[in-house]
């Protein structure tokens, strides 16, 4: 067999699904708990301990157990709660996001799988930043669509089984702004302030739009959608999982709409310029199970592990 893999926290919806790859792959050993001895610290130990990598798939707290469980040098983490998504001695799982990073990530015993909302906004706006076009003390607002598995089992639960349950309005949430994505949002794109960012859950259970509007007058360069277009087709250039739709296409491609379960089951991330010489829409199309969790961690894993970066994902 090949390196062996362990998912701690495998009964959860990013678990489940890690799972779900991992249980397609001949080149991987999977290390798997008992039921009913999932929270047994002796057990977790051994296992994590035994791993080549550990995938973290638990609540904050229940990740910094886990990593203080593992008492040598060999296993690698990564690690998809908030925990360690800002520490400055874990890598932000994110390749994509520039020349440096996937090298960052290849390098590294301890990644951070990044939230959903934030890899939208990061690969949304971090090359504006680092061009100069956008400032760094932007008023930057973002509206965030995701389907409910992204709260999960309880949220899941609660549109599948309970007060939700066959109402389909979506549902604003995180009104005080204080998500917890905010940190790793603000980190991770060298802006000097925390976006107003708006999240919103719909009745469906997976699948997210994320949009940053611009207003062409407040940036430091004078540049049209078009252009910005043009800056994402150049910098995405050589990424497999990032598709940047050519300038409009959205409009005529699916009558004006956005379908947000677009890239379900996938690890894809497509990104849509639209707008004019005055006003831009930078919204990007994605998985929250796929490139917003499961599938991104299934990414780090493979390069970590020097594959192909897509083996075993859908692209």
């Amino acid at each position: 067999m090949g390196y062996k893999v362990f998912v701690d926290g495998q009964e959860g919806t990013t678990g489940l699904r890690i799972h779900d790859y991992l249980s397609k792959r001949t080149d991987l050993e999977i290390l798997k708990i008992d039921s009913e001895k999932r929270k047994d610290l002796e057990e977790r130990s051994r296992l994590l301990n035994d791993a080549d990598i550990a995938f973290l798939c638990l609540p904050d707290f229940a990740s910094r157990e886990s990593v203080s469980l593992i008492n040598n040098n060999k296993t690698r983490v990564i690690d998809a709660s908030t925990a360690y998504r800002t520490d400055k001695n874990w890598v932000y799982g994110l390749p994509e996001l520039n020349k440096e990073q996937r090298e960052l990530i290849r390098n590294s015993s301890r990644v951070s799988v990044p939230g959903c909302h934030a890899t939208g906004f990061a690969l949304s706006l971090y090359p504006l930043v680092l061009q100069g076009i956008v400032p760094v003390d932007y008023p930057i607002v973002c509206n965030s669509l995701t389907g409910y598995s992204g709260g999960g089992k309880s949220l899941i639960d609660t549109y599948q089984n309970g007060e939700f349950s066959g109402k389909n309005s979506p549902k604003h949430y995180g009104l005080k702004l204080n998500h917890k994505h905010l940190p790793e949002m603000k980190q991770v794109t060298g802006i000097t302030y925390p976006p107003v960012f708006t999240p919103i859950v719909g009745n469906y259970y997976n699948g997210m739009v994320t949009t940053i509007p611009l207003v062409s007058r407040l940036l430091n360069k004078k540049v049209t959608a078009k252009d910005i277009y043009h800056i994402f087709t150049e910098y995405y250039a050589d990424e497999r999982f990032i598709k940047v739709l050519p300038f409009d296409e959205i409009i005529p491609l699916e009558n004006g709409f956005l379908d947000a379960e677009g890239c379900i089951n996938t690890n894809r991330f497509e990104l849509y310029i639209t707008g004019n010489e005055e006003q831009i829409l930078v919204m990007t199309r994605f998985d929250n199970l796929g490139k917003g969790a499961s599938g991104a961690a299934i990414q780090n894993m493979n390069i970590m592990l020097g594959m192909e970066e897509d083996t075993g994902l859908n692209s």
